[in-house]
């Protein structure tokens, strides 16, 4: 069953946009990345379980640079997705 997006999801994602990317502060449009742990395939996962990655790190950067390319890769160089959760989640209490 897909999660309905409520009024405090929206909240959230607008202040993930604001913040920027939680790798770099390249200065580019934030993208939602929907951590999937836990989910099954092809489904998104919750909205209370979303950091903000700039295109390049998020989809186009190529291996070891975007999570899509290679999460693996992504994890060594930047953190786990869940380390990366607990730093957005930080910021956006501020």
């Amino acid at each position: 069953m897909k999660q309905p997006i409520t009024k405090a999801h929206k909240e959230r994602f607008a202040a993930i946009a604001r913040n920027g990317c939680i790798i770099s502060s390249c200065g580019r449009p934030c993208e939602i990345h929907h951590l999937r742990k836990g989910v099954g395939m092809g489904k998104r996962g919750i909205a209370e379980r979303t950091i903000g990655l700039c295109e390049i790190h998020h989809r186009t950067g190529g291996y070891g640079v975007a999570i899509h390319a290679g999460k693996k890769a992504f994890e060594e160089k930047f953190g786990t997705e869940d380390d990366l959760l607990c730093l957005q989640n930080k910021i956006l209490e501020l």
